[in-house]
């Protein structure tokens, strides 16, 4: 029987960027916007704020963009300060890249796993989904799913009972399935 576990974002993730006025590497994203028109032309910023000194910096989402081009539906979500609109525009590559920040992700998200009635079993086929492409190593999430240590699923790993399309070593942030044996 094949289990399905999901990976959740439960909030929005730090941004790591330097801040200008205290030098401090962590903002936090609140999901507020703004946008400024000039004529036709529209610049729109999500703001965040710095951990250390409360000071705002803006992260360039719109530049110099043709009113026309922007769709109706976003500019009335970036008026609304819509927070899913926030966290899809932080795990946007080309948003990211712009405005040179990563993402930490630590403690902003979880697993859900369907319940306990897997762990007694010999043998655990899972597929693990992402709701949101969140950075996990799989050997966490083995270990969070299946209330064991770490060390234990590295064991496991080096044993060949822990099986995977996919490398388990690194950090993934797509969907993937393995097989347990105990």
């Amino acid at each position: 029987m094949l289990n399905s576990w999901v990976v959740m974002p439960t909030c929005l993730p730090t941004v790591l960027r330097r801040c200008h006025a205290c030098a401090s590497e962590r903002f936090r994203a609140n999901g507020k916007f703004r946008v400024n028109a000039n004529h036709k032309l529209l610049d729109a910023w999500l703001l965040v704020l710095c951990a250390g000194c409360g000071d705002t910096a803006k992260l360039t989402i719109l530049e110099r963009a043709h009113v026309r081009s922007v769709r109706p539906e976003m500019l009335d979500r970036m008026h609304d300060n819509d927070p899913v609109l926030a966290g899809e525009l932080l795990r946007d590559p080309v948003v990211r890249r712009r405005n040179r920040i990563a993402l930490d992700w630590n403690g902003a998200w979880r697993l859900d796993t369907g319940g306990s009635d897997h762990l007694d079993r010999e043998v655990i086929d899972v597929s693990v989904r992402f709701a949101a492409r969140i950075p996990v190593r799989p050997v966490r999430l083995i270990a969070e799913g299946c209330g064991l240590p770490r060390a234990e699923v590295e064991r496991l790993l080096e044993e060949g009972k822990v099986v995977s399309a996919v490398r388990l070593n690194g950090k993934v942030s797509g969907d993937f399935t393995f097989t347990l044996k105990r």
